[in-house]
């Protein structure tokens, strides 16, 4: 495995970033643990997850399934580098009530405090804002913070799915308060063939130090060789890779990454993965397996080295918006 530092902070962390999001939903807690085995033998050091994985009902069975892992051996606690998210309402479905989401200094110490419970742990890494709150002002979000710091609750803050000026925003607040580092890290939707990341969040990543995590970096299945597997075994697509295949001009792009691929003898879903690798300012995409198969074949993808030539013709295939500012003004 292979490692980096996370943003501009002395963090060290895998190029592979292990997704739970599956855990519970589609996999259950031994086979993940199985997973989070693997994961860990193979270096994979960073482990993402979230209050609300588990969804419905079982919102926080994810991380009770982390948790559940980290108490057989308390080594692997040491040995992870763990991230969750606070945002999402936790009351079951139906029941929500005020002040139990979002990012109010009163949710996020009831989010962290319950978070720690089912992570059976007494810090998290990494305490990333699932998404943006338009009500709460960065001052008191970074106050609530700073308790949480001093407490040694957490020790870095992230965000996700957060837009360029909100990561500016979020960080020149806190420069201005003093104290706390800031945003050290963003997850966002990027990938080979959803690059739009490119016109603002990532150059305002790099330029306020966040190192930048990737999720979907195979769109939902669209770039894990979707049609090849479609023709030879009968499996169709679902969810956001057969929304996109509906549309025939990006169904004829998926046709001719594959058939590229094919060329030159490379995995799909393993150059998608390479492929975020090279990509400025990336830190390591998500990988979300549902299997230990699929956790094999993403480590791969570390030691893929793609060719110049391979490289310019998925550009071609998939065009980027350009250098930023440029892509949008003349």
């Amino acid at each position: 495995m292979k490692y980096t530092q996370l943003g501009r902070t002395g963090l060290k962390v895998s190029r592979l970033v292990l997704g739970t999001m599956n855990f519970g939903p589609q996999t259950d807690e031994a086979d993940s643990h199985a997973i989070m085995d693997a994961a860990l033998d193979a270096g994979i050091n960073f482990f993402d997850t979230a209050n609300v994985y588990g969804w419905g009902e079982n919102k926080g069975r994810t991380e009770t399934i982390i948790g559940n892992w980290f108490a057989k051996d308390p080594a692997h606690r040491d040995k992870v580098v763990l991230a969750t998210k606070v945002y999402g309402n936790m009351a079951a479905d139906g029941d929500a009530w005020p002040n139990h989401d979002k990012l109010s200094a009163l949710n996020i110490r009831r989010a962290v405090d319950a978070s720690l419970k089912r992570l059976q742990t007494d810090h998290i890494d990494v305490y990333q804002f699932h998404h943006v709150d338009r009500r709460t002002p960065f001052e008191e979000i970074w106050q609530a913070i700073d308790v949480l710091v001093q407490q040694g609750k957490i020790l870095y803050v992230g965000s996700s799915n957060f837009p360029g000026y909100k990561i500016a925003q979020a960080n020149e607040i806190a420069a201005r308060r003093g104290g706390t580092i800031g945003l050290v890290s963003e997850q966002c939707l990027y990938n080979l063939a959803e690059r739009r990341a490119e016109m603002e969040v990532i150059p305002a990543a790099q330029e306020y130090g966040l190192g930048v995590i990737p999720w979907s970096p195979l769109h939902g299945g669209l770039l894990g060789g979707v049609i090849k597997k479609e023709v030879e075994g009968g499996r169709r697509a679902g969810g956001r890779a057969a929304d996109a295949l509906a549309n025939t001009t990006l169904r004829a792009q998926v046709q001719a990454y594959e058939d590229l691929l094919d060329k030159h003898g490379v995995e799909p879903g393993e150059a998608a993965l390479a492929w975020l690798l090279t990509r400025p300012g990336v830190t390591g995409p998500i990988v979300g397996p549902r299997t230990a198969e699929q956790l094999a074949s993403a480590l791969r993808a570390v030691e893929l080295e793609l060719s110049d030539e391979l490289l310019t013709g998925l550009d071609e295939i998939f065009p980027g918006p350009g250098p930023s500012p440029e892509a949008f003004a003349w």
